[in-house]
């Protein structure tokens, strides 16, 4: 046994915060993993020490009254704390937690106290490691799916007898991206902070000439490291997901950029980690 590592995942809650006529409403994906003294439940057969997922399960809902609110990085800590705490044959945890964005509904200009809409499929992510010796914060975004319909291109890339692609100043960008930024010191407010970061990262997508993925996510991760400095390095993948220009030349059409079709696979899949020196 060289490595174990247990836990619960996709335990899914959604709290209702009440005040007054307003509500709010936080909808989260838990995963709780635990490492420590287990070996023997596996090479032994032996549970004496094993914590029952089904009890991390229990664990997350009542944690989750008492301790959920409006920033996910402090749950995921008292989660982590908790099972450090409460049991001693524990030695690191590790939290993720993802989160569905729902927004008020917006009906003549005013916006409904307790009716809300899903916003798209992009999840606010966070992750705590708690040991013995200390615990470091995660956050980020994934299923973030963003696109430009010009300033960007690619050319000067390898040409050889197997390519085929054509160069091009004028393309479509299209991106589904998972960034996540590391905490090095804990920020006034991770909301707060978490969205300075997202909104300088998407600032360079929309108003920068892309002349390849590679060069537009670096910028990106440059720019959510000048947004905030308790953060100390940014990992972000963007798979390049393709637009392919639709041909209508048969049918006596020139299609100048103007109709494509969208494909997610097989697509370019673009990673890096920006960090500061």
């Amino acid at each position: 046994m060289i490595h174990h590592n247990y836990g619960k995942a996709r335990v899914r809650v959604l709290k209702v915060t009440r005040a007054g006529a307003a509500h709010s409403i936080k909808e989260l994906e838990v995963a709780v993993f635990l490492q420590g003294d287990f070996e023997t439940s596996y090479t032994k057969a032996d549970n004496r020490l094993v914590v029952a997922t089904d009890s991390m399960k229990n664990t997350i809902n009542v944690l989750a009254k008492k301790e959920l609110g409006a920033e996910n990085e402090e749950f995921a800590l008292a989660l982590g704390k908790h099972f450090l705490d409460s049991y001693p044959q524990v030695a690191r945890t590790e939290i993720a937690l993802s989160e569905r964005s729902w927004e008020r509904i917006t009906a003549g200009g005013k916006p409904r106290g307790r009716a809300f809409a899903l916003r798209g499929a992009a999840r606010l992510i966070s992750r705590a490691v708690c040991s013995r010796k200390g615990t470091s914060i995660a956050s980020g975004i994934e299923g973030l799916t963003i696109l430009k319909t010009t300033d960007s291109g690619f050319e000067n890339f390898v040409r050889d007898r197997f390519t085929t692609l054509e160069e091009t100043r004028d393309r479509i960008l299209a991106t589904e991206m998972r960034a996540v930024w590391t905490y090095d010191r804990k920020p006034q407010s991770y909301t707060a902070t978490n969205e300075k970061i997202l909104n300088a990262m998407l600032k360079v997508f929309a108003d920068c000439y892309s002349p390849s993925v590679q060069a537009t996510l670096f910028e990106m991760g440059e720019a959510g490291l000048k947004a905030a400095r308790e953060i100390s390095r940014i990992s972000i993948a963007m798979p390049n997901k393709h637009c392919l220009l639709i041909p209508l030349e048969r049918f006596g059409l020139e299609n100048k950029n103007e109709l494509f079709v969208p494909t997610d696979e097989p697509h370019g899949q673009i990673e890096a980690t920006v960090a500061r020196k």
